[in-house]
């Protein structure tokens, strides 16, 4: 992601560039009816409504698309510096069900972020503000490999 984000000396437009970019090449986060509303470094807020497919056998959203939302989010934050981040861990606590057609909010917000790891908390919120799920991610810098390693007979 680094190599077409542009170089800025303006950390928020950085971080405007990466998830926008992100965001284009997110065909599962888009098919989901996610939109992004707000970015700032190690901070994002995504949006969706629940469509009836996203219903489960309760009529209530199916908790993987809860997780799905809360994971982008966190995604996003991660990943808003321009450099690669990827999923090392991730939990999630349901705290009030989500129904159909309700419009949900997830924030992402930084709670720690180091040269090789990171932390991100991300709430899913109803129209009301009232908190559905809280879920904690855990990030680490995507390494690509070493060019000689990567050229290398994997034949024993």
């Amino acid at each position: 992601m680094a190599a077409h984000t542009p170089s800025t000396d303006d950390p928020l437009r950085l971080a405007q560039a990466a998830v926008q970019e992100m965001y284009l090449a997110d065909q599962a986060t888009q098919s989901l009816g996610i939109e992004i509303v707000d970015v700032a470094p190690g901070r994002v807020r995504l949006a969706m409504v629940v469509r009836p497919d996203m219903v489960n056998g309760l009529g209530i959203c199916h908790g993987g698309i809860v997780f799905a939302l809360a994971d982008s989010a966190f995604a996003f934050a991660c990943n808003s510096y321009g450099e690669p981040m990827v999923a090392a861990s991730a939990g999630i606590d349901f705290l009030a069900p989500t129904p159909r057609g309700e419009r949900v909010t997830a924030t992402a917000t930084e709670v720690s972020r180091g040269a090789r790891h990171g932390i991100y908390d991300v709430a899913v919120t109803d129209a009301a503000g009232r908190v559905l799920a809280q879920f904690r991610g855990r990030c680490a810098r995507l390494r690509t490999p070493r060019l000689a390693e990567s050229t290398k007979d994997p034949r024993p």
